[in-house]
């Protein structure tokens, strides 16, 4: 997502989360959405399965799958403004000298409208972003990692973590053959400034949703911005951060993921999800959101939020280390709270997602890396610190040490209450692989511009789905 798509999420996304069509740049620096459905891979290529039918490519030594000791370039496709791949690959290189990194990044949106022909073309990625994945592993452009799952043991790891990178023979994820794996698991929920809230008497997270509309309504007659948020379409619409929040807090998680998981008959029109549009439209028309959110870029409102602007925002635990950093001491975090007083919270959690492409040059090797991300202890140090979210790995893994006091701390805390609540769902911008762009930022920027209610948002939104299944 943005970082979302809105890593995230999108975000995936969160997050993640950015609209474009320019081609991706090619400077390796180190936050998350898009346009035209993929184009059809080359008929030439294999259709994907649901069995194990790919094996690990190259020498996969007695040891398992590796980089070897030749040199090796691994052709990579990052994320813009997420320095986390970057640095574990910076490290990588460090512990393996004989692998270097041809990085590539853009924004998400355009990653995404470029991916097809990335992943189709003559010189594949060994390693690409991937806030969705069913199209693509379908038409058998990314590599069935099956293989690599027996050979590493990522198939005794915790399957909540894996499971959400499995795609079906029926072309549904959460079950099948793996084709995607995560740097890490990302939460999203509500940041705040504490001493904005403390200025409109906010001595505690809220417990209710009753109670959050109320803290909302004192920061506007307060003269407070009540929530920071981005809207632009580069970006990603970030409206869809409290509205899946509010589709979580109002009725189930399940059907959610369900729609976002692809299964047959889901829709996210319904009753309660029709509830929760209605409620942010509410906030939209209380004022709740900045006057000119759609102008407002991820970057530009993560900055603005940091300097002061919005007692509240939306966001993930991606930020983390910017906020401890820059709002050192200034800066908490709670989940979404239910609509009903001692109801579980839910939120946003989702890896950050990359693949391999079928015919990568590297594949092994890629494959080692992203074990060596979930397994290594400098690595997963990097993973909470740099990107403030769960390394995840085997289950008896160690947890890298955290500051105490630091909103990390409280987002890995938060995380295990999600878990143990089983109300985890993935980001709604991942449901099909132009629905972002296509569907939820149009019809929530029309929302805010009055031109589009409730109703017709979800009814745009679903119709927007089922045209997108249907080319896939």
């Amino acid at each position: 997502m943005n970082k979302i798509t809105v890593r995230l999420l999108a975000l995936a996304v969160i997050s993640g989360i950015l609209l474009g069509a320019c081609s991706p740049a090619t400077t390796a620096a180190p936050s998350e959405t898009q346009a035209p459905a993929p184009t059809q891979a080359p008929a030439t290529q294999p259709p994907a399965t649901a069995a194990a039918t790919v094996a690990p490519t190259q020498a996969a030594t007695a040891s398992g799958p590796n980089c070897g000791t030749a040199p090796v370039t691994l052709n990579a496709y990052f994320e813009t403004g997420f320095d986390l791949p970057f640095k574990l690959s910076d490290e990588f290189t460090k512990e393996y000298p004989n692998v270097t990194w041809d990085i590539k990044q853009d924004q998400f949106a355009n990653l995404i409208n470029e991916t097809p022909r990335l992943l189709s073309g003559d010189n594949p990625p060994d390693l690409i972003r991937l806030p969705t994945m069913v199209s693509f592993a379908k038409q058998g452009l990314l590599k069935n990692l099956d293989g690599y799952a027996t050979a590493f043991g990522w198939d005794k790891w915790p399957m909540a973590q894996i499971n959400q990178n499995r795609v079906a023979s029926d072309g549904t994820r959460g079950s099948g053959s793996l084709y995607a794996w995560g740097l890490n698991y990302s939460l999203t929920g509500v940041f705040y400034n504490k001493k904005l809230a403390a200025q409109i008497g906010m001595t505690q997270p809220p417990a209710t949703l009753a109670d959050f509309d109320a803290l909302l309504a004192k920061a506007k007659a307060a003269g407070l911005l009540p929530i920071m948020q981005w809207g632009s379409a580069k970006s990603g619409m970030g409206l869809a951060f409290p509205l899946q929040a509010l589709m979580a807090s109002i009725g189930p998680t399940q059907p959610i993921n369900d729609w976002i998981f692809q299964k047959k008959g889901a829709t996210i029109d319904t009753p309660s999800n029709l509830t929760a549009a209605q409620h942010l439209q509410q906030w939209i028309q209380a004022g709740y959101f900045p006057p000119d959110i759609n102008a407002i870029e991820y970057t530009d409102s993560n900055a603005r939020f940091v300097k002061g602007e919005g007692v509240f925002t939306f966001n993930g635990d991606w930020e983390n280390a910017d906020y401890d950093k820059n709002m050192a001491g200034n800066v908490g975090f709670f989940l979404m709270p239910p609509a009903t007083a001692g109801g579980d919270p839910a939120a946003m959690s989702a890896p950050l997602t990359y693949g391999i492409a079928a015919n990568a040059k590297n594949a092994d090797c890629a494959a080692f890396f992203l074990n060596w991300v979930a397994t290594n202890p400098t690595a997963r140090q990097i993973d909470v610190t740099v990107g403030g979210s769960n390394p995840g790995g085997p289950s008896d893994a160690t947890m890298p040490t955290v500051t105490a006091g630091s909103v990390t701390n409280d987002t890995l805390a938060a995380g295990a209450v999600v878990n143990k609540a089983g109300t985890a769902m993935d980001f709604i911008a991942n449901s099909t692989s132009s629905i972002f762009a296509q569907g939820w930022t149009p019809a929530l920027q029309k929302m805010v511009g009055g031109k589009e209610d409730a109703a017709s948002l979800l009814k745009d939104v679903q119709a927007e789905y089922l045209l997108e299944l249907s080319q896939q």
